[in-house]
């Protein structure tokens, strides 16, 4: 199957919540833990064993791992094994970019199944120009994982470049992708294997209906993003299914004992049922 037709089929049972799993200073500490690699560790397989049988999608960030260095990048490829043996859906928040061989290295450090990284899916930046993202989507198609790529984000800075005009047209360079996106997932007949990243609390998102992929949405929750947002954003439907709200310091706040963790999630996924 393809990451999209996967996403759907997990999120029949476990709804569509994207869970962060972000190990920053400020969650290591109200946690109890020291910011080192144990630190790390205990929270990361404190994540798993909360979120192994709850989870739809975990997503862990990829740069609060890095920077322990291999240390901590063990951590990491312990996690997203652990998770994926379970059955969560993985999304590697890693936002890689590049050209030609270096972005192709990229991919298979994050898609290829004999990487230690290996996930379900990985972010990917397009500023380089939607076609440097080849090597992934490649990839990605010959072993059904997904590539979602940052379209629409939230942040401010961002605004005065996803909102230009795309090389002397009408559309702005936020919809261009979507719209690339969607004619890659178009060679499917159902769900495909690409996704974009839309911010929740943007006031002027691109169109998605027939985007055909996973709709990643942060901003929900403590960014001010509400479910009302995300249905706006969504539109049809059809899009709506496809789309997973990301949470993360709505659910890690709620640790360090697994059981509160737990219910944070069950609580998020009901409020965010779609």
């Amino acid at each position: 199957m393809t990451f999209g037709q996967r996403f759907l089929e997990r999120s029949d049972s476990y709804g569509q919540l994207c869970v962060g799993m972000d190990p920053h200073v400020g969650i290591l500490e109200a946690w109890g833990l020291q910011v080192t690699v144990a630190g790390l560790e205990t929270f990361s397989k404190t994540c798993v064993e909360a979120f192994a049988d709850v989870a739809c999608v975990v997503k862990p960030q990829v740069a609060f791992y890095e920077q322990f260095g291999s240390a901590g990048l063990a951590v990491l490829e312990q996690s997203i094994a652990e998770l994926r043996r379970a059955g969560v859906l993985v999304v590697a928040d890693a936002k890689r970019g590049d050209i030609g061989s270096t972005m192709a290295g990229y991919a298979r450090a994050w898609l290829d199944p004999e990487s230690p990284l290996c996930s379900d899916a990985v972010t990917v930046s397009p500023w380089l120009g939607f076609d440097s993202l080849r090597p992934v989507i490649d990839l990605g198609e010959r072993h059904g994982r997904g590539v979602i790529v940052l379209a629409a984000t939230s942040n401010p800075e961002a605004r005065g470049l996803q909102r230009s005009l795309y090389d002397g047209t009408e559309t702005n360079v936020a919809q261009h992708i979507v719209d690339r996106v969607a004619e890659e997932n178009a060679l499917h007949a159902g769900a495909g294997n690409l996704g974009v990243v839309v911010g929740a609390t943007l006031t002027d998102p691109p169109r998605l209906d027939g985007v055909g992929g996973m709709v990643l949405m942060p901003g929900v929750g403590a960014q001010g993003g509400t479910m009302e947002d995300v249905r706006r954003i969504a539109g049809g439907e059809e899009t709506a299914q496809l789309v997973s709200p990301n949470v993360s310091r709505g659910v890690l706040r709620a640790g360090p004992q697994i059981a509160d963790l737990r219910n944070a999630v069950a609580e998020q996924t009901a409020a965010l049922r779609l």
